[in-house]
């Protein structure tokens, strides 16, 4: 549905995208991640046509949208999009602000057409409400089914969750999914926050300074971080330094760590192991311990910060009915069936 090839743009002489290339499947959900001001809002208004690419092209249903000496017209690129604010006109119904993107129809066949996307959306029963009127997730759905009522090719969603709280966008982010997957829609989304890339994506990239690090599946981004940025940007954990003594074995601090390896090592090498929460389990049979330094209830888990008796830190996910005390000591060990490891780090002392 979607190819970018080599897509550059700039703001002036400032470089803001370079050399960004990816396909998305049709009827897949892309997410692009990354922190604020690394180009995602400037990729997908590239992809809208509200931007000129100085390089690459674009390439939409077979169709070339931008390009050498090509630029379609936004109105003409049948792309639906959703805005970080939603967008929507605070003087208008649920249904005037769905109706209000359709064009070359009747005041019947766009009322009967919006109330079937308003439908589609679980909202069929709040189509006269105005926008003030409706939460958060309301209003969300209302923009989705806005832009989807012209049955564009493409969604492309800016920061949907930003406005929401935390605990709405998680349950959100799959329920979106779900709405998105129902509809049929290929849909490309920025955000910079990985677990809404996790709970909706198919395809996920991590864009840093304009560059595109790794598009990849959400486990694979996880598991298998092309660097070390994409690592540390798709979850916690600690690196910690180690020697490699096997093909699938690293020596660290806490003794031998298991699993299959991002890459290849001679025996020998120094590498950097990076531990996740998930890797370091809670046990009280086991003869490695750490001081809990700070704790975080997080409802069905705890996310402990423990010290080794080094002074290294670690990180690990805890079942919450294992309620510790900040100061005790706790039984640990190591499960990493996935190691993320990396080339020893040239400004680790």
């Amino acid at each position: 549905m979607l190819t970018l090839r080599s897509v550059a743009c700039a703001y002036g002489a400032e470089p803001v995208l370079s050399g960004v290339s990816f396909d998305l499947e049709r009827g897949h959900i892309g997410c692009i991640l990354g922190p604020s001001g690394c180009g995602k809002t400037t990729l997908l208004r590239c992809i809208a046509g509200f931007e000129r690419l100085t390089a690459g092209e674009i390439v939409a249903a077979g169709i070339v949208l931008s390009g050498p000496g090509r630029h379609v017209p936004a109105e003409e690129r049948r792309i639906g999009m959703v805005f970080q604010d939603y967008a929507l006109l605070p003087h208008l119904s649920a249904l005037r602000n769905v109706e209000f993107g359709l064009r070359g129809m009747s005041s019947t066949e766009r009322t009967a057409r919006a109330m079937q996307f308003l439908e589609r959306v679980g909202l069929e029963d709040f189509a006269r409400r105005f926008p003030h009127e409706l939460s958060g997730g309301q209003q969300q759905r209302v923009a989705i089914a806005r832009a989807m009522a012209p049955q564009p090719d493409l969604l492309l969603m800016d920061e949907p969750f930003s406005n929401l709280d935390a605990g709405l966008r998680q349950s959100l982010g799959q329920e979106t999914r779900e709405l998105l997957k129902s509809l049929g829609a290929t849909a490309l989304i920025a955000t910079h926050d990985h677990h809404d890339a996790f709970s909706m994506a198919d395809d996920a990239g991590v864009l840093e300074h304009g560059h595109l690090l790794q598009w990849d599946t959400s486990y694979r981004l996880y598991h298998r971080p092309a660097d070390r940025f994409v690592a540390d940007f798709v979850g916690r954990g600690v690196w910690m330094p180690g020697r490699v003594s096997s093909a699938d074995s690293v020596e660290i601090e806490t003794g031998r760590a298991t699993g299959s390896m991002t890459a290849s090592f001679p025996v020998g090498a120094e590498v950097d192991l990076l531990l996740r929460p998930d890797d370091v389990v809670h046990d009280d049979d086991s003869p490695l311990t750490a001081e809990v330094v700070q704790k975080l209830f997080k409802g069905s888990e705890f996310l402990y910060e423990l010290r080794l008796p080094s002074g290294a830190r670690l990180l690990s996910s805890v079942p919450s009915h294992h309620n510790h005390a900040v100061g005790e000591s706790i039984g640990i060990r190591l499960e990493t069936a996935h190691m993320v490891v990396f080339p020893r780090a040239v400004s680790r002392k």
